[in-house]
C-alpha cells in the first residue's frame, strides 16, 4: 500500500506493508537516526515528532503517518546542534545511541513548556533510557538549555 507524508519538510510517497511500523519504515528510507531496542515503547530511542508532538515510532503503523507531517533529528538539526553543544560542555555526551530520540524530547519539551520545574523535566523525560549515565549531567544540560537552572 502507499502512504503519503511530509517527512522533515518534505513531501513524499512511500510503499509500505500494512503492518510494518513507522520505525521501520523511516529507517528504510535512510533515516538512520530513528533507532529501535526496545519495541515495547519503553526506551524513547525511537522518539519523532507527528504533527510537532513526540511519539514513539516503534509502535505506530506507518499506515497511520498517512497524510502527517513527521518530524526526525534531521529535520531539526540546527536545534538539535545546539543542544548537542550543551550536552558536551555539561560533559553528558555520551556513547550517542540514545541521543536522537533524547534529543527530539528535550526540543519538543522547549516548545511545549514554560518554565519547568525539574520534576517537570524529569517526568518529560522519563521515558527516555540511557545505559551510559546517571542522567545528572544530562538533566543539568538540560536545565542549562532551557534556562532554568
Amino acid at each position: 500500500m502507499k502512504i503519503t507524508l511530509t517527512i522533515n519538510d518534505k513531501l513524499v510517497t512511500w510503499e509500505i506493508e500494512k503492518d510494518e511500523f513507522l520505525a521501520d519504515t523511516l529507517r528504510g528510507h535512510g533515516l538512520l537516526s530513528v533507532k529501535k531496542a526496545c519495541e515495547t515503547s519503553c526506551c524513547g530511542l525511537c522518539t519523532v515528532w507527528m504533527e510537532d508532538k513526540s511519539v514513539l515510532s516503534c509502535t505506530i503503523l506507518s499506515v497511520r503517518a498517512h497524510g502527517k507531517k513527521i518530524t526526525t533529528i534531521e529535520g531539526v538539526q540546527k536545534e538539535a546542534e545546539e543542544f548537542a553543544r550543551v550536552l558536551t560542555a555539561q560533559g553528558s555526551e555520551q556513547c550517542g545511541f540514545c541521543s536522537p530520540g533524547f534529543i527530539m524530547n528535550v526540543l519538543a519539551m522547549k516548545k511545549e513548556l514554560v518554565n519547568p520545574s525539574e520534576e517537570d523535566i524529569i517526568h518529560y523525560l522519563t521515558g527516555n533510557l540511557c545505559r551510559c549515565t546517571g542522567y545528572m549531567g544530562q538533566l543539568r544540560a538540560v536545565k542549562t538549555y532551557l534556562g532554568v537552572l
